[in-house]
């Protein structure tokens, strides 16, 4: 069982990754502007369930590869330090695309709206990437299962997201006209989340192995 204080510092890092736009944002968004709030749910649905798979794989695969490799978590670390900066990037770089310019998609049935949300996630590198780098930063073998603690750090991950990613569906179109008449807000936002993610990278970077 991952200590409190490692859940809560993971469970801020997961809202911080949620609230960074990516694919996952955009489709939502446009899905739930142009065919409405339940559409948006029915195709977080499918999202979610594209989470438990990534996040499976990834704790079964973390749990064989800190066993087997002395030094795979210093390998990993380092790999996920350069992926926090390289997200860092995207949210700072000039002419980085808004989540919430909103994409004109056709209006579909429920099996296909979940199974788009489903695609959506396993197609999506980002969240692949983000298990294998995030997870081993907040898993200490010395606490039990590994196993079982990347478990855990994975769910809390998937409920913030779709906590988040519901709030953000049900007020996609208030939250598009408010960025759109004040475009400055998403700037700083950018920024703050980039400086956070930049500053995160630093720390795996330098921390000594557990």
């Amino acid at each position: 069982m991952p200590e409190l204080d490692n859940l809560l510092a993971f469970a801020a890092i997961a809202l911080g990754m949620v609230l960074t736009p990516g694919p996952n944002m955009i489709y939502l968004i446009s899905r739930s502007i142009c065919q409405g709030r339940v559409a948006g749910l029915i195709s977080l649905g499918g999202i979610a369930l594209g989470f438990v798979v990534y996040m499976l794989c990834a704790a079964y695969g973390l749990t064989a590869l800190l066993m087997a490799v002395p030094f795979a978590y210093d390998a990993i670390r380092i790999a996920g330090a350069a992926y926090l900066l390289w997200l860092a990037w995207q949210a700072v770089r000039p002419g980085g695309r808004s989540s919430f310019e909103v994409k004109d998609l056709p209006q579909d049935g429920p099996a296909r709206l979940f199974s788009m949300g489903l695609l959506t996630a396993l197609l999506n590198p980002k969240i692949a990437v983000m298990y294998l780098s995030l997870l081993p930063q907040f898993i200490d073998p010395a606490k039990g299962s590994v196993l079982g603690q990347a478990v855990i750090l994975g769910s809390v991950q998937i409920a913030t997201s779709v906590t988040v990613n519901s709030a953000i569906i049900v007020s996609a179109a208030f939250i598009a006209r408010f960025l759109q008449r004040r475009p400055g807000f998403a700037l700083v936002q950018r920024w703050l989340m980039g400086t956070v993610l930049a500053g995160l990278a630093v720390r795996m970077a330098t921390e000594a192995r557990r």
